[in-house]
C-alpha cells in the first residue's frame, strides 16, 4: 500500500471510491485514512510511524506502524484498538504460524484473533452472546484491520497469492475475546505462561467452523467434539494441524461439573478423532484398495492432544460449542502464537 492516503481535499464518497480504484478494500467501503486519523491511531498505540511491527521475509516486506495504523483506520477501528491490531500483526510474522502456508492455502482458512486479559473488557471486545456474529465494533474492526494488512501490506490478494478455492466469510473479519468470567479452568493466556493481568492476542488458523450441539454428559459431549474435528471431508484430518474448541457456557458447565482437567479433556477428545484407514480410502482421502487390515488401522486428526486449543466464549444459554479444525496444509504451520499486547498494562 502506498504511503500516501486518500486525498483529503475531496468528499468522503470520492475518497472511498479512490480506495476502491486502487484495490485497497476488502470489497466493503473503508474509512478514508486521513493524516489526523492515522496520527491519532499511532499516538494511542504509543508508536512512531517508522517503527517496524513485523518483518515478513517471505513477502520481502517490513510492515511499519504507519502502515498498520492506516489499515486500522480504514477498517473502522477506534484509536484505542491499535495495540491489539499491532500485536495481531506481530503474531502473523511468527515462524510457528507459517503465514504463507496459511494465507495462500486452497482451504482458505479463517485467521481467528483470540484476545485475552483485561484489555478485552476495556475495549468492549465481545466474549459472550453471538460471539462469532455481528454487532460489536471492536470485534468487527480489529479482525478486519488484520485482513486489510494482509491485503494491502502483504499483498495476499484473492485469486492471486490468496488461492482459496472457496474461502469463508470469516476471512473478512474474525476476532473474539475469551470469556474469563467464572472460568472452569485458567484462561488461555495464563495456560500459555502469561499473568492474569496481562493481555494477549492469539492467532488460530481454522479451515471451517462447526457448531457442536449436545445435551449429553461430559463424555458424550467430548465424543461429539472429536467427531467434528475429524469428519471425513475435513482437509485437516490428513494434515493433522492444530485445532480448537470454543466452549459455550452450558458445555463449559458440563465440563466443570465433571471435574476433568484440560489435559484429560484433550486426551479424550483426540482419542475420539480416529478414523479407520478403510473409511479414509472409501471416501477417497487415501489411495488404494481397502484391505482386511484397514478396518482396524486408525488415523487420528491430531499428532498430539497438546495441539488442541480450549477456550471459553459464547452465550451461557444453549448446548452449543464451536469446533474449529485446523487449516490442514502443513504440519509445520498454522500453530497458534500468543503475543503480549504492549501498552495494555500488566507488562
Amino acid at each position: 500500500m502506498p504511503s500516501d492516503q486518500a486525498p483529503a481535499t475531496v468528499g468522503a464518497s470520492e475518497q472511498i471510491e479512490y480506495c476502491y480504484e486502487r484495490g485497497w478494500t476488502d470489497g466493503l467501503p473503508v474509512v478514508p485514512a486521513t493524516r489526523p486519523l492515522v496520527d491519532a491511531m499511532l499516538e494511542a498505540g504509543g508508536l512512531k510511524p517508522d517503527t517496524v511491527i513485523a518483518s515478513m521475509p517471505s513477502r520481502k516486506v517490513a510492515v511499519t506502524a504507519e502502515k498498520v495504523a492506516i489499515n486500522a483506520v480504514m477498517a473502522g477501528c477506534r484509536p484505542e484498538y491499535m495495540p491489539v491490531v499491532a500485536a495481531a500483526v506481530k503474531a502473523l510474522a511468527t515462524p510457528e504460524f507459517g503465514l504463507h502456508h496459511v494465507a495462500s492455502a486452497l482451504s482458505g482458512p479463517t485467521i481467528v484473533i483470540v484476545v485475552n486479559g483485561p484489555i478485552a473488557k476495556q475495549l468492549g471486545i465481545n466474549a459472550t452472546n453471538n460471539v462469532f456474529g455481528p454487532g460489536v465494533r471492536a470485534n468487527m474492526t480489529i479482525g478486519r484491520a488484520l485482513r486489510l494488512v494482509l491485503l494491502n501490506c502483504l499483498k495476499y490478494r484473492p485469486g492471486i497469492s490468496d488461492r482459496a478455492t472457496m474461502g469463508t466469510p470469516g476471512k473478512l473479519t474474525c476476532c473474539i475475546a475469551e470469556n474469563e468470567d467464572n472460568h472452569p479452568w485458567e484462561p488461555w493466556h495464563v495456560e500459555r505462561g502469561f499473568r492474569p493481568e496481562q493481555s494477549t492476542v492469539t492467532l488460530l488458523a481454522a479451515c471451517t467452523m462447526i457448531q457442536a450441539w449436545t445435551y449429553g454428559d461430559h463424555e458424550q459431549l467430548l465424543r461429539a467434539i472429536g467427531d467434528a474435528l475429524s469428519y471425513l471431508g475435513s482437509i485437516a484430518i490428513l494434515g493433522r494441524t492444530p485445532g480448537a474448541v470454543v466452549l459455550g457456557g452450558e458445555h463449559a458447565e458440563v465440563l466443570r461439573a465433571s471435574g476433568w482437567s484440560k489435559k484429560q479433556i484433550r486426551d479424550f477428545v483426540v482419542a475420539h478423532t480416529g478414523r479407520s484407514i478403510a473409511e479414509l480410502k472409501r471416501t477417497g482421502r487415501l489411495d488404494g484398495a481397502v484391505t482386511d487390515d484397514d478396518a482396524k488401522a486408525v488415523h487420528y486428526a491430531m499428532d498430539t492432544p497438546a495441539d488442541l486449543m480450549l477456550v471459553c466464549a459464547g452465550s451461557s444459554i444453549g448446548p452449543l460449542s464451536m469446533v474449529l479444525p485446523g487449516f490442514g496444509s502443513s504440519k509445520t504451520a498454522g500453530r497458534s502464537p500468543t503475543i503480549l499486547i504492549e501498552g495494555a498494562g500488566g507488562v
